[in-house]
């Protein structure tokens, strides 16, 4: 059976495949308006019809939260509590914009609806569900054309009786819905209602659009990438799809992480610069984790790797605003109509500011498949340079000064502000847009080493390969340090661990592939917010470690609180090998070099050598300038730094 990995950008749909014994990579062009038809298209291509192990990343979910085009959702919650979801935490995120506005809840006020039932902080009911009431909410959503319902009661993660009942009721109806119970069983009603309701909302598109893919990929086996770095079945992916939320950059995290591991590089700050937007994260030693994240302004308190995008990417516009600066993104050319070389586009975007730079190898893109049109763009920017005093060439190397330090500023959000170094790390760049910012972006920062894997553009798809089938499983406990023996949270652990290896074993895991890790929420007692921290016999180090080194400071006489419990259940996965190539001579071949071009960099003009990545071999050292070409994108070597290539052939750069 073939093997593919899939991940669907905002501009092209990326595949790799297992072809024989060989792996073989294919791209194609997104299809906005129907996302599975540029799936279908790869599927048909590279499989030709024969059934396959497809794990896939999706954007399904995050563009129909993003884009407010999920279900039309109804929400069944307290009496008297159906407004949590609009009064939120009154946080006030722009502080000093007199024209902010909150952004409008996803269940509108006439969906919400309340019904008489108490469940107290301890579990206990002290007001039975008013079934009555609870029958008359049934019959106006099933009068209404409501698609979707979320519950969330109070307390319901201590006793999730009520919610049971309220769900058998709206199975009868037939109407797709989410308990708050099964998504979250966690304290802090807003965000664990607001992850219910996102679920609710963006769950019944994905399950239009899976069901569509299962139809027609015949006997293939469909798993979908998850925003926690592992994959789920596609039956699990409609019934909690804001699980996959982040489903797309978490396979990039997962890839370079795996990578990292192999090569012996534990200390990584990955950047996945794609066709819409950018995304990085800091690996320090293990996969980064977070339950604080925010999707389009709304809490999503799953666990996901910690990512932080920005809107900068190959496709982004530049414009000047109405003060006369120079703006890129966030707004994005996309597939349709694509940057102005591609065929179609009319606004200057930064491939093409790449391109007009000499930067880029127009008659090798995606391995000569498409050819970028120089011509075209010519225009564009003597147009744009003139109405801004500037010439072309400072107009282009300004598009790009300001998109590097979009993305540079976005690095610094997961490194400096967080309390590590960025010169401690070494730069992952993959994206197709990745290697071509990668070494400009680590002089900023003065990281001194930049890692280019091989097929860096399609690295999201191999993610998806690489990563193990991931559950994770959640309890609110609430006790003090004097309640938190040992003994006791291991005991508190094991129905975690009895659902989560039946889960497993649903999955198709076999037993001796389960791997259990066990965590812990813990804080200062008084403090909000909880870390995250590895359970074992010294939790209070680690935990203490770790608010130090966030925070700069320890209560090392102040007791703590336990407050949540967690488990991530692994299944372990077959994966592709990667093996290890002879050392070759110090000097490429001489069919790696596809001869010499004009490119500017800094304001000064360079003949500069270009080369064939997949004629490189171990061993071989480049001296910048030099532009190194390959299907998946575009390694730019500015002057002064020097690459080699590993014995697996990724591209390692000294800045």
């Amino acid at each position: 059976m073939i093997v593919i990995g899939v991940d669907t950008g905002g501009t092209f749909t990326d595949f790799i495949y297992q072809d024989g014994k060989e792996w073989k990579v294919y791209k194609v062009l997104s299809t906005p308006h129907n996302p599975a038809a540029a799936v279908l298209d790869g599927y048909f291509y590279v499989a030709r019809n024969q059934p396959a192990n497809i794990t896939h990343g999706s954007t399904v979910a995050t563009n129909a939260l993003l884009e407010r085009k999920g279900a039309n959702t109804a929400l069944i919650t307290n009496k008297n509590f159906e407004d949590v979801i609009e009064i939120g935490r009154q946080n006030r995120s722009q502080l000093y914009n007199l024209h902010y506005q909150k952004t409008p809840p996803l269940v509108a006020k006439a969906n919400r609806f309340g019904v008489k039932t108490r469940i107290n902080h301890q579990g206990k009911e002290i007001e039975p569900l008013d079934l009555e009431e609870l029958k008359s909410i049934i019959h106006q959503i099933e009068q209404s054309e409501i698609e979707s319902v979320a519950v969330c009661l109070l307390f319901s993660f201590q006793n999730s009786s009520h919610e049971q009942v309220i769900g058998k009721e709206l199975k009868r109806l037939g109407v797709f819905y989410s308990l708050s119970s099964e998504i979250l069983p966690e304290f802090r009603e807003y965000e664990r209602l607001s992850t219910t309701v996102v679920n609710a909302y963006v769950s019944p598109k994905m399950t239009r659009y899976l069901s569509f893919l299962q139809e027609r990929l015949k006997q293939s086996k469909l798993r979908v990438m998850q925003s926690n770095g592992g994959s789920i079945s596609a039956q699990t992916a409609m019934q909690e799809s804001v699980r996959t939320i982040l489903s797309g950059p978490a396979g990039g995290v997962v890839g370079a992480y795996k990578i990292g591991q192999m090569v012996g590089i534990e200390k990584l700050i990955t950047f996945d610069m794609g066709g819409t937007s950018t995304d990085v994260a800091l690996v320090n030693g293990s996969l980064p984790f977070s339950t604080e994240s925010k999707i389009a302004g709304f809490p999503v308190k799953i666990p996901m790797l910690d990512i932080h995008t920005v809107g900068a990417g190959g496709g982004s516009i530049a414009n000047f605003d109405f003060g006369g600066a120079l703006k890129v993104g966030p707004k994005s050319a996309g597939a349709d109509p694509g940057p102005i070389c591609y065929g179609n586009g009319e606004q200057i975007t930064v491939t093409d500011a790449n391109l007009y730079l000499g930067r880029l190898i127009p008659e090798r893109f995606l391995n000569g498949n498409m050819y970028l049109k120089t011509e075209r763009i010519r225009p564009y920017f003597e147009q744009m340079a003139a109405q801004a005093g500037l010439s072309p060439i400072e107009l282009a190397e300004g598009i790009l000064d300001v998109a590097n330090a979009n993305m540079e500023k976005a690095i610094r959000v997961i490194s400096v502000e967080k309390g590590f170094d960025p010169r401690d790390f070494t730069l992952f760049a993959f994206g197709g847009g990745g290697p071509v910012h990668a070494v400009f972006l680590a002089k900023l920062l003065n990281i001194p080493q930049v890692f280019i894997p091989n097929h860096p553009g399609i690295l999201s798809a191999i993610g998806m390969l690489l990563a193990d089938v991931i559950k994770d499983y959640s309890q609110t406990i609430m006790l003090s340090e004097q309640e938190s023996s040992v003994q006791t949270l291991e005991e508190l652990f094991k129905p975690l661990e009895q659902k989560s290896k039946q889960d497993l074993l649903e999955e198709g895991i076999a037993e001796k592939d389960i791997i259990l890790k066990k965590y812990l929420d813990i804080r200062y007692q008084g403090q909000a917010y909880e870390l995250i921290v590895p359970f074992g016999q010294d939790f209070r180090q680690k935990f203490e470690r770790l608010h130090e080194q966030q925070y700069g400071y320890v209560h090392q006489n102040k007791p703590i609180e336990v407050v949540n419990i967690r488990l991530q259940a692994h299944g372990i996965l077959p994966k592709p090998e990667f093996k290890k190539q002879p050392l070759a001579a110090k000097k490429p071949d001489p069919q790696a070099s596809l001869g010499k071009q004009e490119a500017v960099f800094g304001g000064k003009t360079y003949l500069t050598q270009l080369y064939l990545r997949k004629h490189l071999r171990p061993g071989n050292c480049i001296q910048g300038p030099a532009i190194i070409a390959e299907y998946s994108s575009t390694t730019v070597l500015p002057p002064e730094v020097e690459a080699r290539i590993d014995e697996f052939n990724n591209i390692i750069v000294s800045v």
